[in-house]
This record gives structure tokens, C-alpha cells and sequence, in this order.
């Protein structure tokens, strides 16, 4: 890339709040540097995919995202109206994030500005298999993606009755016991904690 070293010697200049890094590998993260803005790694090559998890494990890295038309070119994917072609990238990319202990993913993005209902059900798609964020490419979709990835008042009050629940059982030593009819123990507790963690994040921004 002949303007690489022309770009990084900008970002040192500027006051960044991230810095996204196309192409993404662990070979591209450690030109950046070990000082600077934290960087948003966009895993879209075969080789990138491959090497999720490195660069996931690069200091500067506290997010991947997936490019999908991109990677999508260089493997021969053919697109389909549920996005399974992009199955195993996308569940790749959430188990590596998850093993190298950073924030979970951003999906690939919806390339459809008129089709607001497909937006919608991708996210919630994206939702379930870890994700937890969407790459928008107009402004307009930025609501839809929000409101979907955001806890819902339903979700939260489950989220608060287990923690609640919790403390209470495990103040006289239970670890493991029923609420509503459903088993909870602490990876149930811990997930419905994610949620209310989720939720305060999205208040804040």
C-alpha cells in the first residue's frame, strides 16, 4: 500500500477516538504500533479470517469487525437472502473475540438502505449467534440497529429477577436453584449480568 506510512504518521497527529484497519492481520496490527488510538480490525480476507483470533490478541485490537462483500468476493460466496453462506465467518469471528477476551463483534453490514424489515431481521440473526453491533453504512439505519441490539424492557426484567434471585439463594448457600420453573446457576446469572451491563452501556452513548 504505497500511502501506508504516510496514514499512520497521520493518525499519530490527530486525536482519535479508534482507528478501523482494513484488510485486517495480525502483521497489520503490529505496524500500527503498540501506542495509539484503540483499533477496530475488520476481518475480511481469507487470511484475516484464519487469523481471527491473533488479531483479536493484539493489544491495540478491542473489537473485530466482518466485512462481508470483501471476504465474501475473495472465497466465491454466493449471497442468499438469510446470509448461511456467511455462517461460519461470522460464528468464527465471535469465538475468537470471546477466547481472546475482548468485546464481542460487529456484524457485516446491511447493503439494502430501503429494505429496513431485512435490517432488522438481520440483526436480530446477528443478535443470537454473539454479536452485539452492526456496521451501518447510512444514517438511517443506525435506529433500527440500535433498538434491536439493545436489551428490551422484557429482557431486563428477567436479567434484574435473576440477579435479584441469585443474591438472595446464594446468601444461604445455594449455587443452583429455580426461578419461574427455569434452573439458574452462574452462567445463567452471569449472562442475565451482561444484559444489565448492555443496558447501561446503551444509555450512556
Amino acid at each position: 500500500m504505497p500511502w501506508f506510512e504516510d496514514d499512520l504518521a497521520l493518525t499519530r497527529e490527530l486525536a482519535l477516538d479508534a482507528l478501523v484497519l482494513p484488510k485486517a492481520t495480525p502483521e497489520g496490527v503490529e505496524a500500527l504500533g503498540e501506542s495509539g488510538p484503540p483499533v477496530i480490525a475488520i476481518v475480511e480476507s481469507a487470511a484475516g479470517l484464519r487469523a481471527a483470533f491473533e488479531i483479536a490478541s493484539q493489544p491495540r485490537v478491542t473489537v473485530l469487525l466482518v466485512g462481508a462483500v470483501d471476504l465474501g468476493a475473495e472465497l466465491g460466496l454466493e449471497p442468499g437472502p438469510d446470509r448461511s453462506e456467511l455462517l461460519y465467518a461470522r460464528s468464527k469471528v465471535v469465538v475468537d473475540s470471546a477466547a481472546a477476551g475482548i468485546k464481542p463483534p460487529i456484524d457485516v453490514g446491511h447493503l439494502d438502505l430501503h429494505d429496513a424489515e431485512g435490517l432488522e431481521e438481520e440483526c436480530r440473526a446477528g443478535r443470537a449467534l454473539g454479536f452485539r453491533g452492526k456496521a451501518c453504512i447510512h444514517p438511517a439505519q443506525v435506529p433500527v440497529v440500535n433498538r434491536v441490539f439493545a436489551p428490551s424492557e422484557a429482557e431486563l426484567a428477567w436479567a434484574r429477577s435473576v440477579v435479584e434471585a441469585y443474591e438472595r439463594e446464594s446468601g444461604e448457600g445455594r449455587g443452583v436453584f429455580a426461578l419461574n420453573g427455569s434452573m439458574i446457576d452462574l452462567p445463567v446469572v452471569e449472562r442475565a449480568r451482561r444484559v444489565l451491563a448492555e443496558a447501561e452501556r446503551s444509555m450512556s452513548t
